[in-house]
């Protein structure tokens, strides 16, 4: 239950409200998203228009979108640790550390959905 008491609809309108507060920081407030955004907005229908049938349109489209998800993971992991803990400490900058490289490899996965499926029908 919401911590406003409210249920159904009400409740997906303000989930949706909130999800999309999130978005607005996210662009607002951190580079990478925002370079990673649109990167995104290149790659999705790039994907959709080149893959051949629903699962290699999924399999270029998904890894752009899991990047954006990922960098809001991590933006929100960094915003907590700076407030829980402003001195450096080793254990924030791993968490720090830890979310970049999540982010980094959702990177490296996507460069290689789009190789292992676009290369073969340009070499060819």
């Amino acid at each position: 239950m919401a911590a406003s008491g409210i249920r159904g609809p009400k409740q997906i309108w303000s989930a949706f409200k909130w999800s999309m507060k999130g978005l607005r920081a996210g662009w607002q407030h951190e580079a990478s998203f925002r370079l990673e955004a649109c990167l995104a907005l290149v790659l999705v229908p790039l994907g959709l228009w080149l893959g051949n049938g629903p699962l290699e349109k999924i399999a270029l489209v998904l890894p752009a979108v899991l990047v954006l998800s990922a960098e809001l993971l991590n933006s929100a992991v960094e915003a907590v640790v700076d407030k829980v803990s402003p001195e450096f400490h080793e254990l924030a900058g791993r968490a720090k550390d830890m979310g970049s490289a999540a982010v980094f490899l959702l990177l490296v996965m996507t460069g290689l959905s789009w190789v292992l499926i676009l290369a073969p029908r340009w070499l060819v």
